[in-house]
């Protein structure tokens, strides 16, 4: 077990963390037509908003209430009942997601008994869901704040205990973690359908923010992602799979409601971790394992086999949210690398389980100072990593939320097979172009020395 490194600091030098509002409206991001409307200041808002859309380069629909100096002192109570009555009569959602920020939680706002209050006094919009979240900025990160808002949105949507489980032959749940990219969703539910499945994914960033255009010139809403509609048939499915471990309070919530069964997975980086995967969708359907698929693992063995030279022995420093952490110190200690320096911005369970033998709690400071102490060789974080690699002289892989210096970050596959065969290749990639290559040969020194030649002594040479 990693021994966890307590903050010892009152302030964060170089940031890692992204905020719990932000994981929250990320998860509602990943439901049709649906928005997410942060109660706080129209700065919290707005900043990120920015990091959405320089991370994902698309339109992204959030809403504020909109706090004041005034608000804030007195009550902000009717700037939360006015605005979910103006994005109900103007944009008719599906649902409505409503994280508290900081300034609300500090001000103290009970979020839940104000949606009831807007239901009492607009019963016409009674048809439509809010899903109210307490989500403190000042404390957990991206991950947690995702994860509360997934559990808020079944404890929310999910009808009464039904019984039905099963009924929908081949209905698969998967509660999709916040460490998946759009690409990395996209990629498990062809793995699932492959199997003769039909999965519903909640969120499904990867249908509503994988980058594609449509016809409309913009949506305040959301366009694509899990439909509002499908989430209250979860309990008919024959199974469900929870992907990441700061999910798995959320789907204690489904598995009492329902009653469906579940698979749980940490992670779906390296080869160990996706074969329990593919045995789990093998088990479900009764199916064997297509063709496809076992030639996508033997590919990834092929890989594993090429890069192992490369990667035996690499001292690596990784920085992200604790799932992520996890399946990346997973993935490359079992190439043979060394994690010589482990940061998350938050506490969680897994964290314990990361293959390393320390991981503070802290920022990027605290990863760059272990990092230089230990040597490292190359640097897996976000993109605000870049100056620290650059510092430090090593080569970065950027990995996790935001990255916004280099395109196509938020669509990269990393999971399954294929995802870690690339993820393989680009670890050895980065650190044969910065001068680790495989090691020497061995030359004895009892082994006559290359190009040395026996010469004859000239004729009359005295010795």
């Amino acid at each position: 077990m990693a021994e966890i490194l307590k903050r010892n600091k009152a302030l964060a030098v170089n940031p890692l963390k992204a905020s719990q509002p932000l994981g929250a409206s990320l998860a509602f991001l990943g439901i049709n037509k649906a928005i997410p409307m942060l109660h706080g200041s129209q700065g919290c808002t707005a900043f990120g908003k920015v990091f959405f859309v320089r991370h994902f380069r698309e339109p992204i629909p959030l809403q504020t209430t909109a706090m004041d100096q005034v608000s804030t002192v007195m009550n902000a109570d009717e700037n939360v009942v006015e605005g979910l009555r103006a994005v109900c009569e103007k944009s008719k959602p599906s649902l409505i997601g409503l994280p508290t920020t900081g300034l609300s939680e500090t001000q103290g706002t009970d979020i839940k008994r104000l949606v009831k209050t807007f239901y009492a006094k607009h019963p016409e919009y009674a048809h439509i869901p809010v899903v109210p979240v307490n989500t403190p900025d000042f404390t957990g990160c991206l991950e947690s704040g995702y994860a509360l808002a997934v559990k808020a949105t079944l404890e929310v949507m999910l009808p009464e205990k039904t019984g039905n489980v099963g009924k929908r032959k081949k209905q698969v749940n998967v509660l999709a973690g916040s460490f998946l990219t759009p690409g990395d969703v996209e990629h498990l539910k062809e793995l699932i359908e492959a199997f003769g499945l039909r999965p519903l994914v909640l969120p499904d960033i990867g249908d509503s923010l994988d980058g594609h255009l449509t016809e409309m010139e913009s949506s305040p809403l959301t366009v694509g992602g899990t439909p509002v509609s499908d989430i209250s048939t979860m309990g008919e499915s024959i199974a469900t799979l929870v992907l990441g471990n700061s999910l798995f309070d959320a789907a204690d919530v489904l598995k009492a409601q329902t009653g469906v069964p579940d698979y749980r997975f940490d992670c779906l980086m390296g080869l160990e971790a996706v074969d329990s995967f593919v045995s789990a969708l093998a088990a479900i359907s009764g199916k064997p394992v297509p063709e496809k698929i076992e030639r996508q693992r033997a590919q990834l063995q092929d890989a594993m086999v090429d890069v192992h030279f490369m990667l035996g022995f690499a001292r690596v420093a990784i920085a992200a949210d604790a799932d992520l952490l996890y399946g990346l110190s997973r993935l490359v200690t079992e190439m043979g690398c060394e994690v010589v320096a482990a940061v998350a911005p938050a506490r969680a369970h897994i964290l314990a389980s990361v293959v390393a033998e320390q991981v503070a709690i802290g920022d990027l400071e605290d990863l760059e100072n272990t990092a230089k102490r230990n040597g490292a060789q190359l640097v897996i974080s976000n993109s605000h990593a870049v100056e620290t690699s650059r510092r430090l002289g090593v080569p970065l892989l950027r990995a996790g939320f935001p990255q916004y210096d280099l395109l196509g970050g938020y669509q990269r596959l990393w999971v399954g097979y294929r995802g870690t065969r690339q993820s393989l290749f680009d670890l050895a990639n980065l650190l044969v172009e910065h001068g680790h290559s495989e090691p020497e040969p061995f030359v004895s020194i009892y082994a006559q020395r290359t190009g040395e030649s026996r010469a004859t002594p000239a004729s009359g040479q005295t010795h």
